[in-house]
């Protein structure tokens, strides 16, 4: 857990600097509601990276996000979805050792930062909760989860309704203490509408 707090402190102070930075005056070109918030609907997909890999094949899930603006290109964020991690069959070659789907609720808020307009760096930390902790093995339901993240926003229409595409690796502490293969963890793709 001490890494992963590490990295995702990393992250959030890296957007913190290049605010204080100031290295682009400009605004983003991406558009917002009356109030300035921003909320997409995405779906998201993903392949397990590490020892995960090891005993899961692909990911599919879906979030809801806001982006609320704080200053000139900064937004706070506030993402919930599902996940659903999909378990290899005939693990190793034996038939019928099928390893159970890991289904997961993660909830985060972090910092979006628009380095130019429309590509921004994005970095996120919060909880994931497993919702199939019973099927899993795993002895706790709750993990610490962190999700650095880069994407482009652009517009798709004169209303203000955007695409947000970015590529992240998403990954959580032990769900089993003293097991790393425990550990959730993914590069993934979210394409998102947003209005």
């Amino acid at each position: 857990m001490k890494s992963s707090l590490k990295i995702a402190t990393l992250v959030l102070a890296f957007a913190g600097l290049s605010v204080a930075a100031k290295a682009q005056t400009t605004t983003s070109t991406s558009t917002t509601t009356k109030d300035g918030i921003r909320y997409s609907i995405g779906v998201e997909a993903g392949i397990p990276v590490g020892n995960f890999k090891d005993a899961y094949k692909w990911n599919l899930g879906g979030s809801v996000q806001a982006d609320i603006p704080v200053a000139s290109q900064l937004f706070v964020t506030v993402n919930a979805g599902f996940n659903n991690v999909f378990g290899k069959k005939d693990l190793g070659g034996v038939a019928g050792l099928d390893v159970p789907n890991v289904q997961l609720l993660p909830v985060k808020a972090g910092l979006k930062y628009f380095v130019i307009p429309n590509f921004y760096v994005q970095g996120e930390a919060g909880a994931a909760f497993l919702l199939n902790k019973d099927k899993t093995g795993y002895d706790k339901s709750t993990a610490f989860v962190y999700a650095p993240q880069v994407g482009v926003q652009f517009p798709v229409s004169a209303s203000g309704n955007f695409i947000d595409a970015g590529v992240r690796y998403e990954a959580t502490t032990k769900y089993t203490t003293g097991v790393d293969n425990s550990k959730v963890s993914f590069l993934g793709l979210r394409v998102a509408y947003g209005f």
